[in-house]
């Protein structure tokens, strides 16, 4: 006897929610407001290299070597900057702080058009909601700015849990805060790996968002695939009767 659904979980950056405007775009912003001209593509650029080099040398926001998200996202920015030849360390910091702090607005994120009729519809079958996210503390800050916050009985991000996805023990941490068996729970997410492949390593059902049809995995059944949201609470009632 198949054991029905009673959790699901999300994934929230690119799965929910999106950055609305590029990085090098708001980064040039906050430059400009500092009296700065920087090309937005030389910016992106800078960003992309700071990022890898950081996520390779500090992961998950530097937590076992005594960082944590905002120090970790501070060291990106300045790093970014500097490459740009912003050198005086005053205006690094006031740029990276006021970043910091300027992507909790909700002018800087996009719900995607189905995310809350999603949510509501999880909410109406009867499930309960939870979020499992490789994000910094910001995260409830900015799923409330965004109006989503109230679906979810209990967020996870990995700077909090100290491991992030693809490493199975934040989902471990999930199914825990859920209380019940994995085949009770799903997950939607937009990563092949990190979401869909972890997920279902553990025994949950995992749902692979694939919004721009990217993913040519032929090890991913149809069942398994959505190509938007609105797919997502049929595929639900089928692990529920």
């Amino acid at each position: 006897m198949r054991a029905p659904l009673r959790w699901v979980l999300w994934d929230v950056k690119d799965t929910l929610l999106k950055v609305r405007a590029s990085v090098g775009e708001q980064y040039c912003k906050e430059a400009e407001r500092q009296g700065l001209s920087l090309s937005p593509e030389e910016v992106e650029a800078a960003f992309r290299q700071a990022y890898r080099h950081y996520s390779s040398r500090y992961p998950n926001y530097g937590i076992g070597q005594g960082l944590d998200g905002q120090s970790w996202w501070i060291g990106v920015v300045r790093n970014t900057f500097s490459q740009c030849k912003v050198q005086d360390p005053a205006l690094l910091n006031a740029m990276a702080h006021n970043l910091y702090h300027n992507f909790c607005n909700a002018e800087n994120w996009e719900v995607f058009p189905d995310s809350k009729k999603a949510l509501e519809s999880c909410s109406s079958l009867g499930l309960k909601q939870g979020v499992v996210s490789n994000f910094d503390s910001r995260l409830e800050a900015i799923l409330d700015v965004c109006g989503l916050l109230s679906h979810f009985s209990f967020l996870i991000t990995s700077e909090k849990a100290g491991v992030a996805k693809p490493n199975t023990a934040i989902f471990d941490q999930a199914l825990q805060k859920c209380g019940v068996p994995a085949a009770n729970v799903a997950h939607i997410g937009d990563h092949y790996v990190k979401d869909y492949l972890t997920s279902r390593s553990v025994g949950i059902h995992g749902f692979l968002l694939d919004r721009k049809n990217k993913h040519n995995q032929r090890d991913i059944p149809q069942e398994h695939r959505l190509s938007s949201l609105e797919e997502l609470p049929s595929r639900l009632q089928q692990h529920m009767e």
